[in-house]
């Protein structure tokens, strides 16, 4: 019989998908799961994205250009120096997805066996396009008692060896919600100027952001031009998650034009996605606005609901939708998944996403869960009702 590759054993199964069977055999089962384990907005796209797909004189639906239309990404760097970050269209590779941005960003600078630094706990699929990559995660963990804020630089410098080609960060961060400061993203600069290593910052949640917080990007740093590559994408800030449009963005010469390279080896990103991604782009301020409004208001409500449960200990976000919550138990995949096959409360129950696969450190966030606060206001407090619930339950 055939074997499978030693590089696809090794790939990491998603915290946030794996339990799927599990929630679909509970809605068989007539009970209602609430959905806190993966961030699909359940805010509107913007209308004007949807009309640009419906609404247009097409009639050959060819291929785009390898790193997206001219027009696209010259309105997006337009978006981008509304924000301080001041590009042009040719240090910008549109991909399908900030997933295939990340995978041709670690393509373009490392070698199979060499290393990225990545503080913990992080998105879980940076395990799997590393895997992918042949390339090794090294973590430097971040604490909940810190509100996960970025660990020392001491921390950082003990990890670099030959191999290290880059830090990555994401910032607001998934899984955690944490806003890198300034003085933080300051002190990464100095880091990877002193060793000649890249800085990759996903902030593909660059908007959402609250208590009056500003966002600090890597691209709008002097004196990092060679060294900072950003990752972003149009899925959460338009709620446009099926779109899969993202991007790269660097002025590093050399990196953009070697990640054109596997733009071009898989042909091009989905045209009528561009489409809807460059009309998205005149989405007015007020949208976003009413947005972040309601998301800090949900943020609020969550923080608040589970605070009341004995046991629950909770970071408090300062942007994205998510947050870590360490929970009463001793696995919280055993329990993430015993809530949905053996636990309902009036027909209803929850679907969280254990966080230790959002750890490469074997047995860290082991009793945590990812939430993410994507739900309505009154949906949530019923959400963390049943969560208190099934808690006494099984700890019983």
């Amino acid at each position: 019989m055939p074997s499978i590759s030693q590089k696809g054993n090794s790939m990491p199964q998603s915290p946030i998908r794996k339990l799927v069977p599990f929630a679909e055999a509970a809605k068989k089962n007539g009970t209602k799961v609430f959905h806190l384990n993966i961030g699909q907005p359940d805010i509107k796209t913007p209308q004007i994205a949807l009309d640009a797909v419906k609404n247009n004189a097409i009639q050959v639906l060819s291929y785009a250009r390898s790193e997206g239309s001219e027009e696209y990404r010259t309105k997006l760097a337009n978006y981008y120096a509304k924000n301080d970050i001041h590009v042009a269209a040719n240090n910008i590779i549109a991909t399908t997805g900030g997933s295939e941005a990340l995978l041709f960003t670690i393509g373009s600078i490392t070698d199979p066996g060499d290393e990225i630094i990545i503080p913990e706990p992080f998105y879980a699929n940076y395990n799997g396009f590393s895997t992918a990559s042949g390339v090794k995660v090294v973590p430097v963990i971040s604490k909940i008692e810190d509100n996960f804020a970025l660990p020392a630089i001491e921390d950082f410098e003990k990890l670099i060896t030959s191999k290290t080609k880059a830090i990555l960060i994401c910032n607001p961060g998934n899984p955690t919600g944490y806003l890198y400061s300034e003085a933080e993203i300051e002190k990464l600069k100095q880091v990877v100027l002193k060793h000649d290593l890249f800085l990759i910052a996903d902030e593909v949640y660059r908007e959402f952001t609250y208590d009056g917080e500003k966002h600090n990007s890597v691209m709008a740093l002097g004196g990092l031009e060679q060294n900072a590559i950003m990752i972003d994408s149009v899925s959460k800030r338009y709620s446009m998650c099926g779109a899969r449009i993202g991007c790269i963005v660097s002025k590093n010469e050399d990196f953009i034009n070697t990640a054109i390279k596997f733009a071009q080896a898989r042909l091009s990103p989905p045209t009528y996605a561009l489409l809807a991604s460059e009309a998205a782009l005149d989405t007015p301020q007020s949208y976003f606005d009413e947005v972040i409004e309601e998301y800090q208001e949900r943020r609020d409500t969550l923080i608040a609901e589970l605070q009341k449960i004995d046991g629950v200990k909770v970071a408090n976000p300062k942007g994205a939708f998510y947050c870590i919550a360490e929970l009463p138990v001793k696995n919280s995949d055993d329990f993430a998944q015993w809530i949905l096959e053996k636990f309902n409360h009036n027909n209803e129950t929850v679907m969280v996403a254990p966080a230790g696969g959002f750890y490469s450190t074997e047995g860290e966030g082991k009793n945590q869960v990812r939430i993410a606060y994507v739900l309505n206001k009154t949906d949530l407090k019923r959400c963390v009702e049943i969560l208190k619930i099934a808690l006494e339950k099984y700890n019983s």
